[in-house]
């Protein structure tokens, strides 16, 4: 393993010419897919009805609907598909909307190897792994799914974190929220991190835009007097999935899956899990007590460390997928970018990596799912959330200086 270690770091190509290549097969991926494998339908004309009513001038979120059912979500994904109704004649022109799809997954390559390519702790060579899921692309360019449009603001949000911009940050987070409600799966980690890079009254103030421009997404139902009917539709929690499409937790059965103890018992292991990694990631810095203090006392804009940022992001994405009681097949897109930068994470040999990879790659391409498919699944999120637990933590911090002192002492 050494060996073969070393061989391939000595054949390593230019970073450049590498990530200009992934990108460049990606698009030929899409176009194979796009003209060689037909188009299935699933939500899109939904997504045109919702839509259609919206721009017809419908303001009741109780009374848009579509085939598969009422308009559940925020209003950011109204706008986006909104556009693509127009653009694509009422959703009819289906390639031209493929096309679209094609250019957002490159667009998402580009982002998501970007950090990759920032962070110090994942080897060129996985790099490739991230172009290899059939269910990826057939999520992007046979479904059009609203998902992974969700998740582009969201990888965004994390580079502009890592590079200083808090502000930016929040806004793209909350762009991200807007689309689809599943990116407050990264909320803890992104939270923690927002309190180490700009202390407490600048992450209040950052709340406050994240919060602000979901207010501002909102204002067309909310001065229309449909503001409560917009916030318990596009938010709904209580909002219950259909066993026959889970793909995780089916081995549990039908009766104990709809169960509200079972679910119960999901949200506790969640928080608890979530509880015990806080307690990992603050580790390395003291404490949860520490990390509380030095917060108070934060001035200006704190740099982060790119790894730091992706760990505890990623991260806290996966111990929700974990526990999330029933995950969609499009629901992939929610972390698929991040399973090869988690792995590599981990000390788990690199054998047992790549077998993981194409465990959990394989489970999202059973149809319909199976109790084995799913105790493999499962089995694969346990065994990486427990590897990631055991292995270290660096500093959350490149540099511990704020802006404010660097502008300082440019001036002296």
């Amino acid at each position: 393993m050494i060996l073969l270690t070393t061989l391939v770091d000595r054949f390593k190509p230019s970073p450049s010419l590498l990530f200009w290549s992934l990108l460049i097969a990606e698009k030929a991926f899409c176009l194979i897919v796009l003209y060689k494998i037909a188009y299935t339908e699933i939500d899109w004309v939904a997504y045109m009805q919702q839509t259609t009513q919206f721009m017809n001038g419908e303001r009741d979120y109780t009374k848009m609907k579509g085939d598969t059912g009422p308009l559940v979500y925020p209003a950011g994904f109204l706008y986006i598909f909104s556009f693509l109704n127009w653009i694509t004649n009422g959703g009819s022109n289906i390639v031209l909307a493929q096309w679209i799809y094609a250019d957002f997954a490159v667009l998402t390559l580009y982002i998501v190897l970007t950090l990759y390519f920032l962070s110090t702790k994942v080897p060129w060579y996985a790099t490739p792994l991230l172009l290899l899921s059939k269910r990826i692309h057939s999520i992007f360019i046979l479904r059009l799914f609203n998902d992974p449009i969700a998740m582009l603001p969201l990888y965004f949000s994390i580079y502009a974190l890592s590079k200083g911009n808090p502000l930016l940050s929040s806004i793209l987070f909350s762009i991200a929220l807007s689309i689809k409600m599943n990116i407050l799966l990264f909320a803890p980690a992104f939270a923690l991190l927002m309190y180490q890079s700009v202390g407490l009254l600048a992450s209040i103030r950052n709340a406050a835009v994240v919060l602000g421009v979901q207010v501002a997404l909102a204002a067309p139902f909310i001065t229309a007097g449909y503001g409560v009917e917009y916030v318990t539709k596009a938010f709904e929690f209580s909002r219950q999935f259909f066993y026959v499409w889970t793909v995780n937790w089916r081995f549990v059965g039908e009766d104990l899956f709809l169960s509200k103890g079972f679910a119960m018992a999901l949200v506790v292991g969640h928080l608890s899990v979530l509880v015990l990694f806080l307690g990992k990631w603050t580790g390395a810095h003291g404490g949860i007590l520490s990390v509380i203090k030095k917060g108070l006392n934060v001035s200006g804009t704190q740099a982060l460390n790119i790894d730091y940022i992706l760990l505890t992001m990623f991260t806290s994405n996966l111990i929700g997928i974990t526990f999330a009681r029933s995950l969609h097949y499009q629901f992939y897109s929610w972390y698929f970018y991040t399973i090869p930068y988690l792995l590599f994470r981990t000390q788990i040999p690199l054998v047992l990596k790549i077998a993981i990879f194409g465990t959990i790659e394989y489970c999202w391409n059973v149809y319909p799912s199976t109790n084995q498919s799913s105790v493999l699944l499962l089995s694969c999120h346990i065994i990486l959330l427990v590897a990631l637990f055991v292995a270290p933590v660096e500093s959350n911090r490149v540099k511990f200086e704020s802006k404010k002192s660097k502008t300082k002492a440019k001036r002296t």
